[in-house]
């Protein structure tokens, strides 16, 4: 090839990514470099000055009990929220890749809490929880299991946040599952069956579970960083109460910038969570990459 020619096979190629690029730097590596920047400071919205304070932020947030008490929150949540869902999604796949005949009618219902505005749900969720005239709480009245106030009771408030994760979440895996169950060649199967694999616990455990080794990778991750993100129902439904029992990650860096207004804090406590993210994504690299050298 030309030198003339290379030059602008290098021009043409530099100019179609340049755009992706200028993007990605105003969007992307530009608010990332501000929030690390911003968490050496201790800067509040409408101050006059800002002072760097190095990692004074951070020394106070190994010592603040309202961080220790969300983080703690947050990987119960994670905890409770990953295994449910996933184990439920996958579930759901399995119902309807085996009943052909209401499939498109389970896949839609399976998948509108994930298309629903999650704070209309929210809202949904608050009456339907409601100790007076909620749903749920009627439902266990009438099976003599008396009434509970899922929202204000210390004990119960954390689980019950995870179980609306969990309602959201399963339509989202069970969604990824059903792609992972149809890329399976249905010739695997039969050749099981000549084998004399014939019940399904078999099929699943030899055949099923195995190929779905990565696309189980996949969604266990996924749904992890999705699970870090709560915020929009503590948001809505508790406001981190009663006592901080429902108070996640999200909703402290959310109160420090926006109701204490210390937003170099919440800039430190948002290197945190993004550290958290950052771990789960590197997780998910190292494993599948070394699937691939197995």
């Amino acid at each position: 090839m030309p030198e003339w020619s290379k030059w602008r096979w290098r021009l043409t190629v530099l100019g179609l990514t340049l755009p992706a690029l200028v993007l990605m730097l105003v969007f992307l590596v530009g608010p990332l470099a501000s929030v690390v920047a911003l968490s050496f400071t201790d800067y509040q919205l409408g101050a006059p000055t800002i002072s760097v304070v190095w990692f004074e932020n951070y020394v106070e947030m190994a010592s603040d009990d309202t961080v220790r008490i969300s983080l703690i929150n947050t990987l119960i949540y994670v905890a409770v929220v990953v295994p449910g869902s996933v184990a439920l999604g996958l579930g759901a796949a399995l119902l309807i890749e085996a009943d052909g005949s209401l499939r498109g009618f389970y896949r839609a219902a399976y998948f509108l809490p994930v298309m629903a505005t999650l704070i209309a749900m929210a809202i949904v969720w608050g009456f339907m929880l409601d100790p007076r005239v909620g749903a749920i709480n009627a439902a266990l009245k009438a099976i003599g299991l008396g009434t509970h106030d899922f929202l204000h009771d210390r004990r119960l408030v954390l689980f019950t946040l995870c179980g609306i994760g969990i309602w959201q979440g399963v339509g989202f895996n069970m969604v990824l599952f059903m792609a992972g169950l149809t890329a399976i060649p249905r010739e695997l199967y039969e050749a099981a069956a000549i084998d004399g694999v014939r019940g399904g616990g078999d099929r699943f455990r030899l055949v099923t579970w195995p190929l779905l080794g990565p696309v189980t990778l996949f969604t266990v991750v996924i749904t992890a960083i999705r699970a870090f993100q709560v915020f929009d129902t503590v948001q809505v439904l508790t406001d981190g109460g009663p006592n901080k029992a429902s108070e996640v990650l999200l909703h402290t860096i959310y109160a420090e910038a926006f109701n204490y207004f210390r937003d170099g804090y919440a800039a430190a406590l948002i290197v945190v969570f993004l550290g958290f993210i950052l771990a789960l994504s590197a997780v998910r690299l190292v494993l599948l990459d070394r699937r691939r050298q197995i």
